[in-house]
């Protein structure tokens, strides 16, 4: 047992503790976030994003796992340094980026983009363990739905500005991909493919990543592959299906001890690779000039 927000029984904590789950949601939500320019923009200009995305990626991974599986006062010890890091996260857009004019205002404290970073990863962990493990019964979606509300308002979030229900918040995310608001600065076009494609690992793991990819572009969006100009061919969606089956079967399979955890060995191996690039004075990626 723990005293942590998410205790043993809690929704959130058991979608997350199956390590295929927290492999993949993780990538699949930042990909997806990329497609709106104010978030995505806000927290280029304020982080480690563009010089070093996939540390960014990983490190916002340990953190996060802090706040599902640690006792409650090592998460509360992170939340307060993520707070006092998002008062740096402010300012506008200098440029028009699809509809959304220049001038228009980011913040990290704006509830409505705070909402919206909630939401890619709440769909994104739902989507991984439908896909990865099983479905979910309408009552379960509805409690793992409850939790990352409870879960946005540990950063700040007002419990009001999210759906109501599970399928509300399924209803919002369709709407997303139907309004033709979707819109890909640049810069988020060439991080968002790297991370679907290029993630740092050594050599023996490669064929390792190269399958969790494959899984992890089979469950965006077409409009969203389509939109990074990610190829998926029938023979893609052949390999998705045998490689997703193949994860399934394992959770019959293989022991607890393997397939339930946490995945911070993995986030700190990838934290190291990148910064291995770095150091030798190169980059994981290669950045459009601004």
């Amino acid at each position: 047992m723990t005293d942590g927000y998410f205790p043993e029984g809690s929704m959130l904590r058991f979608v997350q503790s199956h390590r295929a789950v927290g492999q993949t949601y993780g990538q699949r939500a930042l990909i997806i976030g990329a497609t709106h320019p104010v978030p995505y923009v806000g927290t280029s200009q304020s982080t480690l994003a563009k010089e070093r995305p996939f540390e960014r990626l990983a490190r916002t991974a340990l953190a996060f796992e802090t706040i599902y599986f640690a006792p409650r006062a090592e998460a509360d010890r992170l939340l307060r340094a993520v707070h006092s890091m998002h008062h740096k996260v402010r300012g506008e857009l200098d440029r028009d980026e699809g509809g959304f004019g220049k001038g228009t205002p980011y913040d990290a404290f704006d509830p409505e983009l705070m909402l919206w970073t909630m939401a890619m990863l709440a769909d994104s962990s739902r989507v991984a363990f439908e896909t990865l493990v099983r479905p979910l019964t309408a009552g379960e979606k509805d409690e793992l739905w409850a939790d990352w509300v409870r879960f946005g308002e540990l950063f700040g979030m007002p419990r009001e500005v999210a759906p109501a229900s599970a399928a509300d918040f399924e209803q919002w995310m369709a709407d997303w991909y139907a309004s033709g608001r979707l819109h890909l600065t640049d810069e988020a076009r060439v991080v968002g493919r790297a991370i679907a494609t290029d993630m740092p690992v050594p050599r023996l793991m490669t064929p390792g990543i190269k399958a969790t990819n494959l899984a992890v572009m089979g469950m965006l969006p077409g409009p969203v592959r389509e939109l990074f100009g990610l190829r998926w061919t029938p023979a893609h969606q052949a390999a998705w299906r045998l490689v997703t089956a193949g994860v399934r079967l394992s959770q019959r399979v293989v022991p607890d001890r393997i397939r339930i955890g946490d995945n911070g060995d993995l986030h700190r191996l990838v934290i190291r690779s990148e910064q291995a690039v770095v150091a030798r004075g190169r980059r994981t990626m290669e950045l459009p000039a601004a």
